[in-house]
């Protein structure tokens, strides 16, 4: 099987020069732990709900708050995204991703085609789900 039968197509994606309030917000609503960052349709970047607690201030909503805490809210998404990316295209193995996943630590792996466009992301749920489905049917035979 392919990474294209298991991976979500419909991602929700920042451009580069969005606020960090707005993509706190995102990952906050969406129960996302990922948020990929593009250019056009182009990826660029990938922020983790890990990075937003690194540069947000944790007293933002507190009555501790001040306006240096603010500030950390005005930064961009491109100043905080991670630029260092593995990501696999829609024909690449489950087993493959498996792999890559095991092998580099990751959770998520965006999918994009050969001119890095976002076509989509597979998160280690996703694989978990496939093979647990393997597992049941097998277990029905």
């Amino acid at each position: 099987m392919l990474i294209s039968d298991i991976m979500v197509y419909r991602v929700t994606a920042v451009d580069m020069d969005a606020s960090i309030k707005l993509v706190r917000g995102i990952l906050e609503e969406s129960g996302f732990h990922y948020l990929p960052v593009v250019e056009g349709k182009k990826l660029v970047g990938m922020i983790s709900d890990r990075e937003m607690l690194k540069w947000v201030s944790p007293y933002i909503g507190t009555l501790s708050e001040t306006e240096r805490d603010r500030d950390t809210l005005k930064k961009r998404a491109h100043q905080i995204m991670d630029r260092n990316l593995y990501c696999v295209r829609p024909e690449t193995t489950i087993q493959a991703a498996t792999a890559m996943l095991l092998e580099y630590h990751l959770s998520a792996l965006p999918v994009v085609d050969q001119r890095r466009r976002l076509k989509g992301i597979v998160v280690w749920r996703d694989l978990l789900r496939y093979f647990n489905d393997q597992l049941e049917a097998q277990s029905l035979r």
